[in-house]
């Protein structure tokens, strides 16, 4: 069973001092016992060289001989640096904030806009961080720089204005799987303002007031409807009854009387008259004539 496949454990009794057994030559055996020794000569002032203090949210790759000395980084804590074969790059393992400056973006409707972003990342892979790519940051920068107008070049404006989430959450994606070769994990992207040129905000602006004032033509004509089925069923009531309406009549007078102090002059229907003395136009006519 442990042919063909090394247990963590059969690797760390290779390591002696940290070094891999089989990873040393003939000469580098030879660099790394006079590199050895010098330290034990030079006592106790060579341990204040080759003592290295990595802080906790700090990585250290060492490189012996040019090669990683081991496929996981050291630290938090005390490393022992041999001199002369040597030498070891600091990684930062804390979140990055990194902005991305205004970008011109042509939208799929032909449309120029300026968009600008932030990308939060940090490292989980210190030596795929070293080993694998030159400028890790600067390299997630451009990264994040092109992938936001690829993604962005794709939707129309009104899809960027309306789904900013789901777009930050696809440009995450993406350059999560593209930076997982370079030990980077993307923790979020926001897009933080989306420009767009001064006359297109103003014909934005005139077809919202349009859709606003068309929208209250259609609640207005919808009352005037509603008033005019209401008016309709009122007056087949009024019908029914001819003194009703003069009774709305003299309360409208009423309440017009109350809001404002002045002097109304209507003409009082003769009709009235017949249901308050019992007397009629009529009768009154005829009176003359007996006398």
């Amino acid at each position: 069973m442990d042919s063909g496949v090394s247990s963590p454990e059969k690797q760390e009794k290779e390591n002696f001092v940290g070094v891999n057994n089989k990873r040393l030559g003939v000469c580098g055996w030879i660099l790394f016992s006079l590199s050895f020794l010098l330290v034990i000569m030079t006592l106790p002032i060579s341990i204040w060289l080759c003592l290295k203090i990595i802080k906790e949210y700090e990585r250290a790759v060492v490189f012996r001989l040019g090669r990683i000395q081991a496929d996981k980084a050291k630290g938090p804590g005390l490393i022992l640096v041999l001199p002369c074969i040597d030498v070891f790059v600091k990684v930062d393992l804390r979140t990055v904030t990194c902005n991305i400056p205004p970008q011109e973006i042509l939208t799929r409707d032909s449309v120029t806009t300026q968009v600008d972003g932030v990308v939060y990342y940090r490292i989980y892979s210190a030596v795929s961080a070293v080993a694998n790519v030159n400028d890790v940051h600067q390299a997630t920068f451009l990264l994040a720089q092109t992938t936001l107008r690829n993604v962005l070049g794709t939707q129309t404006l009104s899809q960027i204005l309306a789904g900013r989430e789901e777009i930050a959450h696809s440009i995450q994606t993406l350059l999560d799987d593209a930076t997982e070769l370079w030990g980077i994990r993307v923790a979020r992207v926001e897009i933080k303002d989306v420009r767009i040129p001064v006359q297109l905000q103003r014909s934005m602006a005139a077809e919202a007031e349009a859709t606003r004032e068309a929208r209250a033509k259609v609640l207005a004509a919808e009352g005037e409807m509603n008033a005019s089925k209401s008016l309709k069923s009122a007056s087949m009531v009024l019908t029914e009854s001819p003194i009703a309406l003069q009774l709305r009549y003299l309360q409208t007078l009423s309440t017009v009387a109350t809001e404002k102090n002045s002097t109304i002059v209507f003409p009082l229907p003769m009709n009235i008259l017949e249901g308050i003395g019992g007397v009629s136009y009529d009768n009154h006519k005829k009176l003359p004539n007996k006398a």
